[in-house]
């Protein structure tokens, strides 16, 4: 028999936690009352246990259930459902934590992780650069000139904006080619090595489409949305079609009651990110600088035989902000500045000093 040991957060009493443990443990296992249970097997082998309950502040518990790997197989959606699937629907209960004591699903993992970017960016150390391509709404023409000017600024990595899909302004089809073409040819007038990453979307047979895009543009990474695309078919990606480095994006994320270490740095990176953005501290968003360095340690802590995946620390942040999360988080990051460089007054000249101060960074750290 074969378990994970899910935690979780629970609003209860002293008098009813017990029973909503035992109620919880049944709910995302054999989903039934035990006196419906009549199979052995089942009973010992798949019926949730509990394992552990603790105070958690006033009012709230926490209770470590054992679930059935069985019950996975080795689908990242199933996975979610069995974390999180019926017990997210009731507003009281959070996951929190997730630990394997017998072993993973046999889920992708980052293929490139941490050293594999590296070497695929041409950045051995130190933090690297990346940018989006905004706003949306803007030509093929535009985002293929603004590509090159990130490109010939020196950035190791440019993005898709996460919400350009397949506008009528810029359709994939037409803007992947143009923009890494531009990529290209700043990378020829430079000698640098910036990859362009173009946001897949869309259901199975629109991804297929694009990825026939990407490579017969000869893209060297792509982004995707795991909660808009759906993590059963990031996982197949990664497994069968992606031969790049993929960067994911946190979009629908938010209040999921999810811990966000296990979301983004446990989840995403079980279904194969090789870096993955989400909300730095001091941003347009709220996590706190705790939440931030949880997420960054999931991506680097042991997990089975799966490669660390670098985070992506973002969300409204400015070049002012280089020296602190290079201190925040160490040479294994991605520094990701956007529209803070755009709205510049020069803002070739921001791009520059951008990559310049983060150069400089990691000449201070190394």
């Amino acid at each position: 028999m074969k378990w994970m040991h899910v935690t979780y957060r629970i609003a209860a009493s002293a008098d009813t936690i017990a029973a909503r443990a035992e109620a919880l443990a049944r709910e995302q296992s054999v989903e039934c009352p035990v006196a419906a249970v009549t199979d052995h097997r089942v009973r010992e082998a798949v019926m949730g246990r509990v394992l552990h309950l603790a105070p958690d502040g006033p009012s709230h518990f926490r209770a470590v259930i054992a679930l059935a790997l069985e019950t996975v197989g080795d689908d990242a959606g199933q996975l979610l459902n069995m974390w999180f699937g019926n017990v997210s629907l009731q507003p009281d209960v959070c996951l929190v934590d997730v630990r394997w004591p017998d072993g993973l699903p046999a889920l992708p993992g980052p293929r490139f992780g941490v050293a594999g970017v590296r070497e695929r960016l041409g950045v051995p150390h130190g933090a690297i650069t990346c940018t989006a391509l905004k706003p949306v709404g803007s030509s093929v023409a535009a985002l293929a000139a603004l590509a090159g000017q990130q490109a010939r600024a020196g950035f190791h990595l440019i993005k898709d904006d996460h919400g350009l899909a397949d506008p009528v302004s810029a359709p994939f089809a037409e803007r992947v080619p143009a923009i890494q073409a531009a990529v290209d040819a700043a990378n020829r007038e430079t000698g640098g090595r910036c990859v362009y990453a173009p946001n897949l979307n869309g259901g199975p047979r629109a991804v297929q489409g694009q990825l026939a895009v990407c490579r017969e543009a000869g893209v060297g990474a792509v982004m995707l949305c795991p909660l808009v695309l759906g993590v059963s078919q990031v996982a197949e990606l990664v497994h069968d079609a992606l031969g790049v480095p993929v960067l994911a994006h946190p979009a629908l994320g938010g209040n999921l009651r999810i811990d966000p270490a296990v979301l983004f740095g446990t989840l995403f990176r079980l279904i194969g990110a090789d870096m993955v953005i989400f909300p730095n501290h001091g941003g347009r968003f709220s996590y706190d600088v705790a939440t931030c360095q949880r997420i960054a340690g999931a991506l680097a802590a042991p997990l089975g035989a799966h490669r660390p995946a670098l985070p992506v620390p973002a969300g409204g942040m400015t070049p002012a902000r280089v020296g602190e999360m290079c201190a925040s988080y160490g040479e294994d990051v991605v520094l990701l500045v956007g529209g803070a460089l755009l709205a510049a007054e020069a803002p070739a000249q921001a791009m520059r000093d951008f990559v310049q101060a983060v150069a400089a960074q990691g000449g201070r750290h190394g």
